[in-house]
């Protein structure tokens, strides 16, 4: 039974590091929530290492970019792994071919601009109009604050057609921007998937970026036998994946599904959760309203 807990230190002495999600958890898209920072910090100080791990459809050096204009400290943290890290990867491996149609905002340049050290020189993905793509990389809508998935069915239907995968490097299907409820590349993927479509994920809550954030790790010294903490407000992404991954789970209720606990934020109402959670048949070790 999921227990719900008041504060991140009751339960964190046993973990040797955090995968902690961004929107929702430490930020709405916005701003920083300082009793988040607060505890991150305070983990870091014990010890702990702190991954954020994001389904960003950007490189991590995007990513840490923008918090840092958001003001997210720097000793919050000590890695940044992403979705379109793990994506990106993929890209260059071919997944999707080496002609692509991107589809998504200007804001996600770097997912082609950025290459990895480990791709240069050896391989060339070339952005191409819609007609000429040998496959789809969508990192979400062309306008994610006025478009929503259902404009863009006369396309896909073009791509399903032709056969074109699309790759998603954004599993999530809607994330809060400040008050503001807003489409992501998931929404796209499903329905491109419920049209007949093929769409491959490398972020939450399929294995690469998992894989990719146990690497990273390794590499600052956290080894495999390392207890893990997963944080994150998405059932279908930081919940799923992690117990996937046989990681425990705090699950921040005052986030994507807030409404859905009863009216104080901070307070999720026991009843409430459990029949929520039992439906949707997951079972994180912890719950807590907002990150603190």
């Amino acid at each position: 039974m999921t227990r719900i807990i008041q504060s991140l230190a009751e339960i964190s002495a046993p973990y040797d590091a955090l995968l902690c999600d961004l929107w929702g958890c430490l930020h709405n898209g916005v701003t920083p929530f300082p009793a988040a920072v607060a505890a991150l910090r305070a983990f870091r100080e014990g010890g702990g290492k702190v991954v954020l791990l994001t389904n960003a459809p950007r490189p991590a050096k995007y990513v840490i970019a923008q918090l840092d204009r958001m003001g997210v400290p720097k000793d919050a943290y000590d890695l940044v792994v992403s979705s379109g890290d793990a994506a990106q990867d993929a890209m260059f491996a071919g997944a999707v071919g080496q002609k692509v149609w991107h589809l998504g905002p200007d804001k996600d340049e770097g997912f082609f601009t950025e290459v990895p050290p480990e791709w240069q020189g050896q391989v060339s993905v070339s952005r191409v109009p819609f007609e000429e793509a040998e496959g789809i990389v969508c990192t979400g809508p062309f306008d994610e604050i006025n478009e929503v998935p259902e404009d863009y069915r006369p396309r896909f239907l073009l791509a399903k057609t032709r056969g074109l995968k699309m790759l998603c490097a954004n599993p999530d299907v809607v994330v809060d921007l400040g008050d503001r409820r807003i489409y992501c590349a998931g929404a796209l993927a499903a329905l491109y998937e419920d049209m007949g479509g093929e769409a491959l994920y490398f972020g939450k809550p399929h294995p690469p970026v998992y894989d990719l954030a146990r690497r990273k790790l390794a590499a600052i010294g956290v080894g495999e036998d390392a207890r893990l903490l997963a944080i994150g407000d998405g059932i279908n992404t930081d919940v799923a994946g992690a117990e996937g991954e046989g990681i425990d789970v705090l699950f921040v209720t005052g986030g994507l599904a807030a409404e859905q606990f009863g009216p104080e934020i901070d307070a999720p109402e026991p009843d409430l959760l459990r029949t929520w959670l039992a439906a949707r048949q997951h079972d994180p070790q912890y719950a807590i309203g907002r990150l603190r």
